[in-house]
C-alpha cells in the first residue's frame, strides 16, 4: 500500500467500512480534527508523516468533526485533536491533544502486531470458523513459542471445551482467573468441571435416573450433539431445578458463553431456560 493510500478521509457514512471493517486487517488510527483547531494543525502533519513511513503498517483515517458530528458523538469526542486507534473493530488505545512526534510514534508502534500477535490472529481465525481441532493445534504451537502470550491459553481452553475435553480446559481456565479474561473464565468453568467429572467418572449403571440423564447430556456433548445435550440439561432442570445446586443451569450458561450470543442455539435455549426458571 502506498503512502497516499494509507491516509484516507472518512465520513459518518463511510466510517463503518473505512474504520471498523478495515481494522480487522490492520490498525486504523482515526484523527478527529476541525479546520479551526490550532493544535490539530500541529498534530495532523505528524500523523501523516508517520503514516507515510513504510515501517509503520497502519491506516490513518481523518474525520472532520464539524462535517461529521455523529461519529464524534458516538465515540464521545469532547476535545480535539482526538486520536482513537481501532483494532479488530474496537478502540484499542487513544489520546487527546497535540503530542510531540516521539510520543506519537511510540503510541502507533504499540498498535503494530508482532509475530506473536499475527500467530494469535491466525489461530483465532480457526475459532471464528469453529475448526476447533485446528484452533487447538495452532494455540498449542503458539504457547510452545510464546508461553506467556496473553489470551492464548484462554482460547486454547475454549477450543478444548468445544471438543468436550474438560479436564485440561479446567486447568487452563483456573490459570486465567487472574487474567483479563477472568470473567469469561469464571463463566466457562462450570462446563469444564462438569465435563471433567464425567471424563473421570466410574460407570453409571447404578445411579439414579436424573443422574443418568445428566451424564448422558455430557456424552452427547462429547459426540458434538449440542442440541440434544441442551435438551437433556433442560430436562434435568425440569425434574429438579435445584439438582446439584442448580449446576445444569450454570453448564447451559457456560455453553451460551462458548457459542456466543449470536448463535441460534444460544438464542433458542436461553429463551427456553428463562421460561423454565421464571
Amino acid at each position: 500500500m502506498s503512502g497516499e493510500a494509507k491516509i484516507i478521509e472518512v465520513s459518518d457514512d463511510s466510517f463503518e467500512f473505512d474504520v471498523i471493517q478495515q481494522s480487522h486487517d490492520k490498525p486504523v488510527v482515526v484523527d478527529f480534527w476541525a479546520p479551526w483547531c490550532g493544535p490539530c494543525r500541529m498534530l495532523t502533519p505528524i500523523l501523516e508523516g508517520i503514516a507515510a513511513d513504510p515501517a509503520f503498517d497502519f491506516i490513518l483515517a481523518k474525520i472532520n468533526v464539524d462535517d461529521n458530528p455523529n461519529i464524534a458523538m458516538r465515540y464521545r469526542v469532547q476535545g480535539i485533536p482526538a486520536v482513537k486507534a481501532f483494532v479488530d473493530g474496537q478502540v484499542a488505545d487513544e489520546f487527546v491533544g497535540a503530542l510531540p512526534e516521539p510520543r506519537v510514534r511510540t503510541f502507533i508502534q504499540g498498535l503494530i502486531p508482532n509475530e506473536a500477535d499475527l500467530a494469535f490472529r491466525s489461530a483465532s481465525s480457526y475459532m471464528a470458523t469453529r475448526h476447533w481441532s485446528e484452533a487447538e493445534e495452532a494455540f498449542r504451537e503458539l504457547l510452545d513459542e510464546y508461553p506467556n502470550h496473553p489470551g492464548a491459553s484462554f482460547n486454547l481452553a475454549k477450543a478444548l471445551l468445544a471438543q468436550a475435553q474438560g479436564c485440561e480446559a479446567q486447568s487452563l481456565l483456573e490459570e486465567n482467573l487472574n487474567s483479563p479474561q477472568m470473567l469469561q473464565a469464571e463463566r466457562l468453568l462450570p462446563l469444564a468441571r462438569y465435563l471433567c467429572r464425567i471424563e473421570t467418572a466410574e460407570d453409571t449403571f447404578d445411579v439414579e435416573p436424573i443422574e443418568a440423564q445428566y451424564h448422558r447430556a455430557a456424552y452427547l456433548l462429547r459426540q458434538g450433539n449440542l442440541e440434544a445435550a441442551m435438551d437433556g440439561l433442560l430436562e434435568v432442570l425440569r425434574q429438579d431445578k435445584r439438582y446439584r445446586k442448580g449446576e445444569p443451569k450454570d453448564v447451559l450458561l457456560a455453553l451460551f458463553e462458548l457459542l456466543g450470543e449470536g448463535d441460534p442455539l444460544t438464542q433458542t435455549y436461553r429463551r427456553e431456560l428463562a421460561t423454565l426458571l421464571f
